[in-house]
């Protein structure tokens, strides 16, 4: 059974195709700049010998259909598959669901009715993933198409949690709540988690941090999410790579007030302009540690924000919950830089959170304790994988729409 995977963006197609099987990557790619003069996609495939090839096209890419048709005929030619409905089904990533979508769903009219009518809560997103399903019904007509969305995993939230302390006529004739983003990636580390300590996660208690450009965090309580950093949209939160995360909610009006700025440009330096990009210049966090390591002021400060950050949502969590089995770091960073884990959990000893430094100093490939012995709390390393999540969830949402 083989399955594709699609994200696509504003200007942007990122795929991959698995044989799920043995949940290998047949083949992936990411193709940029749709649209522009020159375009570019680069993808990689395992050939009949068991080798992984890579290879570069370059050349204009007028739009997202022109694109898609493209990925699709190189797949074909690369003969990881032989025939369009040798797929089994595509699986979408969709960010924004509302309080429609609690599951991933199976793509018909009326789901794409309701994706387009989501644009409002979601538009830096939901329209480039409206595309990618637009054009990929065109081309796949008979292949079964799944929805997954960011924000399903939190619609276990409870209304304490996802309530915002405003005109309530708001939330009912507007939607104006908190949703949470990150959810596809916040359920497969938890699972994957729970797989590890040896119980269901059903019974499993967490917080996880995916930490990445976007950064957010989830209670979760018993196997469900209670309550994700990240609100309405994915600007609430924590410090992130070019998002400012929680804020005073009159700052926009000061900075409209003092700047002559429109509510547009202040939106988007919010969006764009802020997190650590906007302390220190720089939203790749490696670059951010290696002017920390220099001396560079206000790197080093980029990072004492962040991790703090952090902290008080991981102590504001396990109050909300009662209790932890564990703690999760994912995400580029927190797969992959032991200063940011180290930080974040620095001083919360007496939480029964302990991180053993020798453990620590590792960039994860796989799940890694990094528990100190005395921790009573585990803190696990647990690489994130959105895309085999989006195609586990395709095929078991095929097979029941099927047994229906």
């Amino acid at each position: 059974m083989k399955v594709m995977v699609l994200n696509a963006g504003s200007s942007s197609i990122k795929y991959q195709i698995f044989d799920m099987r043995d949940s290998s990557v047949l083949t992936s790619g990411l193709l940029e700049q749709i649209g522009e003069a020159s375009s570019r996609l680069k993808y990689k495939w395992t050939n009949g010998e068991g080798k992984t090839k890579e290879a570069v096209e370059e050349g204009c890419v007028a739009d997202h259909s022109e694109g898609l048709k493209l990925i699709l005929d190189i797949t074909l030619k690369l003969g990881v598959i032989h025939d369009l409905n040798e797929l089994a089904g595509i699986g979408h990533r969709v960010v924004h669901g509302g309080e429609a979508f609690w599951k991933p769903t199976l793509i018909v009219d009326k789901v794409v009715d309701a994706v387009r009518g989501m644009i409002p809560l979601a538009p830096l997103h939901n329209p480039a993933n409206l595309i990618g399903i637009e054009v990929s019904r065109q081309l796949c007509p008979a292949v079964p198409q799944v929805a997954v969305f960011d924000t399903a995993f939190h619609q276990t939230m409870p209304p304490h949690a996802y309530h915002y302390a405003l005109p309530y006529n708001f939330y009912k004739e507007l939607r104006v709540r908190r949703y949470g983003f990150h959810g596809t990636s916040h359920h497969y580390v938890a699972k994957q988690c729970a797989i590890y300590l040896g119980k269901p996660l059903s019974s499993c208690n967490l917080v996880t941090l995916h930490l990445g450009n976007g950064t957010s965090t989830a209670a979760i309580k018993d196997g469900e999410s209670i309550d994700t950093s990240m609100g309405m949209t994915p600007l609430e939160g924590l410090v992130m790579g070019t998002r400012c995360g929680d804020l005073d909610p009159s700052i926009p009006f000061y900075l409209a007030r003092s700047t002559g700025k429109s509510y547009d440009e202040i939106e988007k330096i919010l969006n764009k302009e802020s997190g650590l990009k906007g302390i220190c210049g720089y939203n790749d966090m490696r670059e951010v540690e290696r002017l920390a390591a220099g001396g560079n002021a206000p790197a080093k400060l980029a990072i004492e924000m962040f991790c703090y950050r952090i902290k008080k949502y991981i102590g504001a969590y396990y109050a909300a919950i009662g209790s932890l089995d564990a703690i999760i770091f994912t995400g580029g960073i927190g797969e992959n830089s032991n200063v940011i884990r180290k930080e974040s959990c620095a001083g919360l000893q007496n939480l029964g959170i302990a991180i053993d430094e020798a453990k620590n100093h590792v960039r994860a490939s796989k799940i890694t304790d990094i528990s100190a012995s005395s921790s009573k709390i585990k803190v696990i390393i647990v690489p994130t994988n959105e895309e085999l999540e989006i195609a586990q969830q395709t095929v078991e949402c095929i097979k029941t729409s099927e047994a229906k």
